[in-house]
């Protein structure tokens, strides 16, 4: 609908749009260099960020650029995870049946890793999303889970990734020992305006058009309700779009925005 109307090969807006296109903001770049980092020293390392500020898509673009001849990905973003199903998902995801009991799981993990490293050279990267909401077992767990051959070497890189309480959580004194063993910690902040502004006229260039489609007034608006989280402008470039097309617009201000605001609100 939005696409046949505006003429464009795509739809803006969306969650599958290629890595190769994604709008690369300052604070978007600083978080993947800091990522990159944490792989290239195979370390271990967090990421928080409010719910739909990127953290999700940074790691889908980190995950791209990474060379599947030096690099084994793994994503895991189950957080209610205990610590012997931690070690089975890991091994269900590298394509091996897991031993019963945790100790043995734990084992097996640790010698495929080695062997990854060592006679595959491969590292292995392991991304846990939703971190803030992994128990304190599971958090203890990551810790004895990085202590490979008492610190003098690590064979792989564990990326945290979270809301801002993960933040939190790590500063008990009960989780020093794991923040002393973190290279990196990062926060990514939402856009600025001006990110905005840009962000949206990106968007819209990858879709195909070829002028402007919303006014300044407009992105100024979408910017003071959303505070430069990606997602929420998202939804409101898309449903501002839809109102468009309703109504035969191909201009949208910011009475088209007011109008969706207003609906949302009312949700």
């Amino acid at each position: 609908m939005i696409r046949s109307f505006f003429g464009w090969e795509r739809v803006p807006f969306t969650r599958e749009i290629e890595t190769r296109h994604l709008h690369r903001s300052k604070r978007f770049e600083e978080c993947v260099a800091r990522m990159q980092y944490m792989v290239m020293t195979r370390s271990i390392g967090c990421v928080t960020g409010e719910i739909g500020c990127g953290k999700s898509t940074a790691v889908r673009y980190l995950k791209d650029q990474l060379d599947p001849n030096k690099y084994r990905f793994i994503y895991l973003s189950d957080a209610n995870l205990k610590p012997r199903d931690f070690y089975r998902e890991l091994l269900h995801q590298f394509g091996l049946p897991p031993k019963f009991l945790r100790s043995e799981a734990k084992r097996q993990f640790q010698h495929l890793v080695w062997d990854l490293y060592e006679n595959q050279q491969k590292v292995a990267v392991i991304v846990a999303d939703e971190a803030h909401l992994l128990s304190g077992d599971m958090l203890q767990e990551i810790r004895f889970l990085t202590n490979f051959q008492m610190d003098s070497i690590s064979p792989l890189a564990l990326l945290l990734i979270g809301q801002p309480e993960l933040q939190a959580t790590l500063q008990l004194r009960i989780f020093k020992p794991i923040t002393q063993r973190m290279n990196v910690r990062f926060h990514l902040e939402g856009l600025s305006l001006q990110e905005c502004r840009d962000y949206i006229a990106h968007q819209l260039e990858v879709a195909g058009s070829t002028g402007p489609v919303f006014t300044t007034e407009a992105m100024d608006a979408i910017y003071a309700h959303a505070r430069g989280i990606s997602r929420e402008i998202n939804n409101v470039c898309t449903a501002a779009l839809l109102d468009a097309v309703l109504r035969k617009d191909k201009m949208i201000d910011t009475i088209h925005v007011t109008r969706i605001l207003s609906e949302f609100k009312e949700q």
